[in-house]
């Protein structure tokens, strides 16, 4: 049986797509498709698209947006998953707060700091760092800013980051989502 993921963006999907490749996991040849739905708002449309069809459906999506996979869910036919727990029944799970917060808080900010100046980019997060409006935030919330801006910023440090974790650092979300769909 095929096994159809929702996923909020581009970036959840390269973050499980790594997930896998580090778990050497090949998730095609399981039947595991992951769709980027371009926002947790489109859940209903996708449910209603997926409607009938011989599929076994997981997702993920960001705390901010729970309230819409537990909506869409329950007018699907699915339940009325009143809660994440409800939800990882159903082989839904939520990032606190989102997959970028996830991410940093495994890592930890130092270790995100040296993907980031691997990559490149230090020198641009070091610039956001220093604007006004970032200067006395938290480390955390502004590494989780500068993943945020810039273009595909978002997408290509989704795969970087994973790519960075020790297996035991693994987001319990990324970690039991892909547990889920690639159970016999």
């Amino acid at each position: 049986m095929r096994t159809v993921v929702l996923v909020e963006g581009a970036s959840d999907r390269a973050a499980i797509e790594a997930l896998a490749a580090v778990r050497g996991l090949d998730l095609a040849a399981t039947a595991v498709e992951l769709v980027p739905m371009g926002g947790a708002t489109s859940i209903r449309h996708f449910l209603a698209e997926l409607d009938g069809a011989d599929v076994r459906l997981a997702g993920l999506c960001d705390a901010a947006e729970e309230g819409w996979f537990r909506r869409g869910l329950e007018r699907a036919g699915y339940g009325r998953p009143r809660d994440r727990s409800d939800l990882e029944v159903l082989g839904f799970f939520v990032c606190d707060a989102d997959l970028e917060d996830e991410l940093i808080r495994a890592l930890g900010v130092p270790a995100v700091e040296r993907v980031v100046e691997a990559s490149g980019d230090l020198r641009s997060l070091r610039a956001l760092q220093k604007q006004p409006a970032q200067r006395d935030r938290p480390a955390a919330d502004q590494v989780r800013r500068f993943l945020g801006s810039g273009s595909g910023r978002k997408l290509r440090y989704a795969r970087l980051l994973v790519e960075a974790l020790a297996p035991e650092q693994v987001p319990r979300p990324l970690d039991r989502l892909l547990a889920h769909v690639t159970a016999g």
